[in-house]
């Protein structure tokens, strides 16, 4: 780890701050979470779950994640969660007046050289940083959920942002072993959330056109060209297979797939009948109780061995 980065301060106590904490912890970083709601004991009862699952799954030793636990420290005091801090990560709710707040008093605090960063995964951060007056040092750093597992980090820059906050942001993240891409406009949804959800737009138009019910939709992809996504990209298979049988697709294939700029009338419907997934137990189909706790720990389970097994930078034991 760079020896100049001391410390990182977390601004929000969920499930992302407590991940994105977690992060910094396993590679030595000290970490300070600033928590309104939360007191210490339920924060730390949060990052020492996410540890237990990983030491279970033999990812971590008990003494890592002990030694991981030690490096975090939790404030409902500001001032004293940022003093020494490089890096501030907000992860408060996703509510634009909440967010200026905040990142006007950082500002104002926290000394020039100090990054300034949000986690919001949907919000313009130009917008963010409106009432700052460094706006140079403001950036998106979007953690994936969950963020001690999902390497990707979208480092997003508004036309404030100086080129040497980018690089500092970046070399920043390689040093914990997370994977930052870089973001060159600041555009609703960024890169990956935008992929996702015309992705999800495709699918849910799918069943509500009765081409195919929900879980046919979600095995079509888990097992075609889903398997293959985590080593081939849709550019790099465009360039395998040939732009020019890409471009013959396409020229069939566009006119019909969905493109409506507003959401689902079936989704809308969905949500009106109370119909909300793993909240209410039915959503795009029934769950219950026991399904949905197995869909939550296959997925853990998946992303920590996949995590064990292409992970090039071993976590330090500082």
């Amino acid at each position: 780890m760079n020896t100049n980065f001391r410390k990182v301060a977390i601004c929000g106590s969920g499930l992302m701050g407590t991940g994105i904490a977690q992060v910094f912890a396993n590679y030595g970083v000290a970490v300070a979470i600033y928590s309104v709601e939360d007191t210490e004991a339920e924060v730390i009862k949060k990052v020492d779950s996410d540890l237990r699952m990983l030491v279970d799954r033999e990812s971590f030793s008990i003494e890592k994640a002990q030694d991981t636990l030690a490096r975090i420290q939790v404030s409902n005091d500001l001032e004293k969660t940022i003093e020494d801090a490089d890096l501030v990560v907000e992860c408060i709710p996703e509510k634009m007046n909440l967010k200026q707040t905040l990142f006007e008093r950082l500002d104002r605090i926290c000394d020039p050289h100090v990054i300034l960063a949000t986690n919001t995964s949907v919000m313009s951060i130009t917008e963010i940083a409106k009432k700052a007056k460094l706006k140079n040092r403001i950036l998106g750093t979007h953690f994936w959920n969950p963020a001690f597992l999902i390497p990707l980090v979208e480092v997003v820059r508004t036309e404030d942002t100086s080129e040497e906050v980018i690089g500092r942001t970046i070399n920043i993240l390689n040093a914990v072993g997370k994977h930052p891409i870089r973001v060159n406009k600041d555009v609703p949804g960024f890169v990956a959330n935008r992929l996702q959800h015309a992705l999800w737009r495709e699918a849910i138009s799918i069943v509500e056109n009765g081409i195919a019910d929900a879980i046919t939709v979600d095995e079509s992809i888990k097992y075609s060209f889903g398997m293959r996504l985590p080593v081939l990209g849709p550019i790099e298979n465009a360039d395998m297979v040939g732009t020019n049988l890409t471009l013959a697709i396409h020229h069939y294939l566009l006119k019909h797939l969905e493109n409506s700029t507003e959401p689902s009338p079936l989704l809308v419907e969905m949500v009106e009948k109370g119909e909300l997934g793993f909240k209410s137990g039915m959503g795009f189909r029934q769950w219950s109780k026991e399904e949905m706790i197995e869909s939550r720990r296959k997925l853990n389970h998946y992303l920590i061995d996949v995590e064990k097994r292409n992970h090039n930078k071993p976590i330090k034991n500082n």
